[in-house]
């Protein structure tokens, strides 16, 4: 047990601290089941407190090192935001504890009565819940796959949003995706009722887990556990209902109003499909959850709320359309409005959001004032939605011209009182993995600038301008607009968005990774990782360890850090035993660029930039023994820039390596977007759906600045050589401050 648990210490919490959360297990217990009880309690955990629950097993019911062993394995190797976070264990004295993040809404068994949990909200669990069951079933970052084996609604947890969390992975098997997708078993695995009748065979499958969902969605759809009082099970019953097309005597009554037929019917044959007798004929998860998304895609246009008067206001709008459009119901008008439509002569894409809100993509045929006819072109390959054509910029073969272009906006449908954003539709041809566009444009006098394009569903990408809350349907605006450096691009419109906070899987996936226990006061220490490569790093210290030191003193020092290489480099510990380094700028930036000065609070001399000047140079090599091996390394530029009051927003750098190839753009100011407030321009917006990418400043914990430059892997070669370049279209290294390059695992 303790050997297996060495590669999972990094996750061990103190049983003293358990003890002082659950009040030495005598709180009431906030659930319980065939593992024993889980309490409710708060921790202090990566430097804040925060509220988990505790689950402890009790050997007396059934569940012992194999099942806490397969939880920690499971939850600790596989993330994803429809799965339930492990936070950490505890193994000591006999008790076996795991520690989840909290989901305060329960699991999905208590709620299946409850007719306040809405048919949308139904539908989005289940989603929820399918595609945390598609990745374990085909995680794209690993060459296994997981077998929940135990899937059931009283394991499908929701947080404080209603998300579906898959728990519970005790009873889960592992397989080699080259090994085939049966696992034989000897022991009885799952709950009655969920369990996969062709489980008398002793061998689980995928599609065991598929028919366990499909008792799930049954349950779902008719509001209540898949047995009876008296613990009769009536998934046959059921199953015979919808054979008979006689869903209605079985569905929850409560919901009946609230259910788009579509939806419904859609939702019940996936329910049923994953029923089937045969393994054969249920369908894979990936497949189950692409359905119910189309449930709940028609389900969210039902539920949309039009405001009072809106036959009379849409009828005169899609008369407009070309071609016009006719209906003859509320719910064929909401499938046009989301669908949306071609207005003003094909020149204008009107649709509606999920919430009502007008959304307007005016074609930039009908927006540019003085521009050649002939830069006006229709191209079947990029698929625009303006047969008027696109505008494509006319520039010189060696790219360098300047290309600017004047647009006149003028809107007709948008919605009062509603804030929007304002993008630029475009593709860019030439634009490799950048997300980088030189553009800048004057609005209302000032200028802005937008560096960053993100990708849209339909094929085309935008870059966002600025935000205002609308008055009224028309407003008027005048944008002039300068390209430079990037000149391939398509420009298909520009589009009035309402605007909507966007979370993206790689944030929360990222927030989730970082969320690691402090262990270093645990009394329980790991001699796995002291590796006897440690003893040569602490002889380079520049202070030296006392040679009578306990293992967990070193520990300490190795994980507070220590300077070595005659005091240019920090060599430290990540939590989980990783090697870090710290290399400082007097050590690793090349040429004559900068001056030195030393502050308060940091290791090493900083290098200030010295003004003007367009490139600098990154050279170091770096000792492989000093990394961990086989392991995956960014490398992030630490640095603090002050704000030069003559360029609103600083254009980004770019880095290239010894043989003059790109490898990023990199940003030292976060991209901001302007924000039109009673007619005047504000710069100090940041977006809130901008998503995370490479090359996107973060603040640090230590009020210094981080971007990443560079990321290698550490192979068996002695020595790592980092060469790059830093340059740029304009002062970007003005005001710029640097502390060094510290190297950190992905």
């Amino acid at each position: 047990m303790a050997s297996i648990t060495k590669e999972f210490e990094h996750l061990r919490i103190p049983l003293e601290k358990i003890k002082e959360a659950t009040n030495s297990f005598r709180n009431t217990p906030i659930g319980s089941g065939g593992f024993g009880a889980v309490y409710k309690g708060e921790m202090l955990l990566f430097n804040r407190r925060i509220v988990v629950a505790i689950k402890h097993l009790n050997r007396h019911f059934g569940q012992g090192n194999p099942e806490f062993l397969k939880e920690i394995q499971t939850l600790s190797r596989y993330k994803h935001q429809n799965l339930i976070l492990l936070l950490g264990f505890c193994d000591e004295e006999g008790h076996k504890v795991l520690v989840y993040e909290y989901a305060p809404m329960e699991s999905l068994d208590r709620h299946l009565c409850d007719p306040s949990l809405t048919w949308t909200q139904r539908i989005k669990i289940c989603v929820g819940a399918a595609k945390g069951l598609c990745y374990l079933h085909d995680p794209r970052d690993t060459n296994q796959r997981v077998l929940h084996c135990d899937v059931k609604s009283a394991n499908i947890l929701l947080d404080e949003n209603m998300t579906a969390k898959v728990a519970d992975f005790g009873l889960s098997k592992i397989r080699p995706a080259n090994q085939g997708d049966s696992v034989s078993v000897t022991n009885a695995v799952g709950t009655p009722g969920y369990v996969d009748p062709q489980f008398m065979e002793n061998t689980l499958t995928k599609e065991s887990d598929v028919y366990s969902f499909g008792v799930v969605l049954s349950e779902v759809l008719c509001g209540r556990l898949c047995y009876d009082v008296h613990g009769k099970l009536l998934i046959g019953m059921w199953k015979q209902k919808y054979m008979e097309k006689k869903l209605d005597e079985i569905m929850f009554q409560e919901l009946k109003t609230q259910m788009h037929p579509k939806a419904l019917e859609i939702f019940s044959d996936v329910a049923f499909q994953c029923l089937r007798d045969t393994r054969e004929g249920r369908p894979a998860m990936s497949i189950v959850a692409e359905k119910l998304e189309k449930a709940l895609g028609f389900q969210e246009i039902y539920d949309i709320k039009l405001p009072e008067g809106y036959m009379e206001v849409y009828r005169a709008i899609l008369l407009d359309a070309d071609p016009p459009l006719n209906f003859t119901s509320e719910e064929e008008l909401k499938e046009h409005l989301v669908n949306g439509t071609l207005l003003n002569g094909g020149k204008t894409w009107f649709s509606i959001n999920l919430k009502g809100e007008h959304c307007e993509l005016i074609s930039i045929a009908e927006c540019l004032t003085r521009i050649a006819s002939e830069s006006i072109y229709a191209d079947e390959v990029h698929k625009s939605r303006f047969a008027v054509g696109c505008y494509k910029p006319n520039v010189q073969s060696d790219g360098l011209k300047v290309q600017e272009f004047r647009a006149h906006v003028k809107t007709g449908f948008l919605s009062p009182r509603v804030t929007y954003t304002v993008n630029l539709v475009l593709k860019k041809m030439d634009r490799g993995d950048e997300r980088y566009i030189g553009l800048n444009y004057k609005l209302g006098g000032e200028i802005s600038y937008a560096f960053l394009f993100d990708d849209r569903q339909d094929g085309w990408s935008f870059v966002e301008l600025f935000q205002f809350t609308s008055e009224k349907r028309d407003h008027d605006l005048k944008i002039v607009f300068h390209i430079e450096n990037c000149p391939y691009i398509l420009v298909e419109g520009i589009e009035f968005r309402p605007l909507e906070k966007v979370e993206h899987e790689v944030l929360l996936n990222s927030e989730r990774e970082d969320l690691q226990p402090i262990t270093d006061d645990s009394e329980t220490f790991s001699e796995q990782i002291l590796s006897n490569d440690y003893k040569d790093i602490l002889e380079k210290s520049t202070h030296g360890v006392r040679k009578n030191a306990t293992k967990k003193e070193i520990y300490s020092i190795l994980r507070k850090g220590f300077l070595i290489n005659d005091g240019q480099v920090w060599f430290s510990l990540a939590k989980d035993g990783m090697k870090c380094l710290m290399l400082s700028a007097r050590a690793t930036l090349e040429g004559n660029y900068w001056s030195w000065k030393s502050l308060p609070k940091t290791r090493f001399e900083v290098a200030q930039a010295q003004d003007p000047y367009k490139r600098f140079e990154i050279f170091y090599e770096i000792e492989s023994s000093l990394l961990s091996p086989q392991t995956t390394y960014a490398a992030y530029l630490v640095y603090k820039q002050e704000a030069d009051k003559n360029i609103a927003q600083p254009p980004p750098a770019h880095v290239k390596d010894s043989n003059s190839r790109s490898i990023c753009v990199i940003f030292f100011s976060p991209p901001l977007t302007p924000v039109i407030i009673n007619g005047r321009v504000n710069h100090t917006h940041w977006p809130m759906n901008r998503p995370i990418i490479k090359g996107l400043p973060q603040q640090r914990s230590d009020g210094w600045m981080e971007v990443q430059i560079w990321e290698f892997c550490n192979t068996t070669t002695k020595w790592i050589m980092m060469d790059l370049d830093l340059s740029n279209y304009d002062k970007t290294f003005k005001g710029l401050e640097v502390q060094g390059i510290e190297l950190r695992p992905k």
